[in-house]
Parts: structure tokens; C-alpha cells; sequence
């Protein structure tokens, strides 16, 4: 975990970038014209290709599959399921807003089993974050739309706790080995475990047209680019400090709900995403190295 400033403002700048190309997911998967759970299997299978060649590039290339990744690949099957469902039950804002309600069970975790203790202030800044994230959730103007929401809702918020399980085993297994063979072998485990649930639960798997194939190869694209930059991130973060920088990924979801879905915000809504960002870039400011 690197503390020098130049390299914390990298990693800092990688995790914005992924938080914000995965804020388009929830889009791609509306567009994908498959079921929920299929939509995910398509975005790790797109994604496989490209994770194998990065590992090899990077240098000693994918090797064997470690516990860590397996874990990981387990986990976040999970959270792109019930996620999914979420978004098809639910409007884009909350789905995403929901699922990423990570940042109170991230810090009690690290807290416990990793030792990073946070200070005060970054748990007052946690409180701003959540607290927008809820607002933007439970007001009308944020979930009004969708063909279940209280179902929706559910399967969003349980997403957290797969999301969270996913976020520390990466964060822990980025200590000893390299995000692209992390990727890959996560993305390995849970593409079959998609395609099984999908199968089980009857869902489209094929998408119906050349629209739904761009969006399904645009997850795959997403996966490498957002999901890849959050793990590299991880390397260099504290895994509590990251769970909040990624809050931003509803603020980027509900901007795209509205203007491709018409999912208007409101005026609570609205301030909910200024108070997440708030409580973003306090986070950020709290979590800073102490000078030497």
C-alpha cells in the first residue's frame, strides 16, 4: 500500500475512472435484450479475451487459479446477479445506488480482519455518503419506474454484501499478486456460474439482435476498463477509502437512467447525489497520509 502522494493521486485517479465506466452498466444491461443473469455472463465472456492478453503482457502471465480469485469470482457472480435483477426491477438509479451501499460493511471489515482502522472523520464522511445514497433511493423521484421495485430494491441491497465480499478478497489478494490474473481468473469462475443460474431460471441467453450483442460486447469492454481499474486500485488503496470513492458509480447511473430511460431525479434525489459526493470527497480528504 503505497502512502507517496504522486502514487496515491494515480490510484485515486484509476478508481474515479472505473467507478464511472462502470456506472454505465446498468444501461448496457437495459439495452442487452437477454435475461438479467445472462447479460452477465456475456460481459465476463467478452471480457476473457482481452484479461488473457493483458496477463500476458503484463508478465508472468495467468498461472494457475489462486483461492483468492476463486473466492472473488464467486462473490462477484452474486453481486452481478442479484445486481442485474435489480435493474430489471427497479429503476437504474436505485438498482445501482443500492448495490452500492458497500462502504459501512467495507470499513467494519477492514476495521476487523485487516486492521485498517479509519479515522473519525472518514466514518462521519461514510454517514454523508450513505445518507445521500438513501436519499436518492427511498424518495419517489429516484424509483418510480420498473415492474417490481420493492423486489428490486431487495435484490439491490443484498448486492452489497456480495460487492463487499468481492471488494476485500481483491483488496487482500492485491498484496501478493497482479490485478489482470486476479481479473482473469475471477471473471473464469463466474462466467459458468452465470450462464448456470441464467439457464436455471429460463432466461433469454441469446441476445434478439445486433443491438443487444454491441451492448453485451460493451459490458465486456466496461468489465476490463472499470472493473479492471478498480482492482489495480485496490493495490494501492485501503479497501474502506475505495468503497466510498466508488459511490460515485449511482451518481453516474442516475444521470444516464434520466436521459436515456427518462428516470427523472427530483429535487431530493438530486440533493441525495450531492450529498454522496460530499461525502465522497470528505472521505478522500480524511483518509489522506499523515505528513511524516
Amino acid at each position: 500500500m503505497t502512502d507517496a502522494p504522486e502514487d496515491r493521486g494515480k490510484a485515486l485517479a484509476m478508481l474515479l475512472l472505473g467507478a464511472c465506466v462502470i456506472g454505465v452498466g446498468p444501461v448496457l444491461v437495459r439495452l442487452s435484450e437477454t435475461g438479467p443473469a445472462a447479460a452477465g455472463f456475456w460481459r465476463l465472456v467478452f471480457a476473457l479475451p482481452l484479461l488473457a492478453v493483458m496477463a500476458q503482457k503484463a508478465g508472468g502471465g495467468i498461472g494457475t487459479a489462486p483461492m483468492a480469485a476463486v473466492l472473488a469470482g464467486v462473490a462477484f457472480a452474486l453481486d452481478l446477479g442479484f445486481w442485474h435483477y435489480g435493474i430489471a426491477y427497479t429503476s437504474v438509479a436505485k438498482a445501482t445506488v443500492l448495490s452500492n451501499l458497500t462502504p459501512v460493511l467495507v470499513t467494519a471489515f477492514a476495521w476487523i480482519f485487516l486492521k485498517q482502522r479509519p479515522r473519525r472523520l472518514f466514518l462521519l464522511a461514510v454517514a454523508f455518503a450513505v445518507a445521500g445514497a438513501w436519499t436518492m433511493a427511498l424518495t419517489k423521484g429516484a424509483g418510480s419506474t420498473g415492474v417490481n421495485p420493492p423486489l428490486g430494491d431487495a435484490l439491490s441491497a443484498a448486492t452489497a454484501v456480495w460487492y463487499s465480499i468481492y471488494f476485500l478478497v481483491v483488496s487482500s489478494a492485491r498484496q501478493s499478486m497482479s490485478a489482470t490474473r486476479i481479473m482473469f481468473w475471477s471473471t473464469l469462475v463466474g462466467a459458468p456460474l452465470l450462464l448456470l443460474a441464467a439457464l436455471g431460471l429460463g432466461e433469454q441467453i441469446i441476445p434478439t439482435g445486433l443491438g443487444g450483442w454491441a451492448a453485451c460486447a460493451g459490458l465486456g469492454l466496461m468489465h476490463v476498463a472499470g472493473q479492471g481499474s478498480i482492482a489495480w486500485a485496490l493495490g494501492r488503496l485501503p479497501a474502506a477509502t475505495a468503497s466510498v470513492v466508488v459511490l460515485i458509480q449511482p451518481v453516474v447511473a442516475a444521470a444516464l437512467g434520466w436521459m436515456l430511460f427518462n428516470e427523472l431525479l427530483g429535487t431530493w434525489p438530486a440533493l441525495g447525489a450531492a450529498v454522496a459526493l460530499a461525502g465522497v470527497v470528505l472521505a478522500q480528504w480524511a483518509s489522506r497520509p499523515k505528513p511524516a
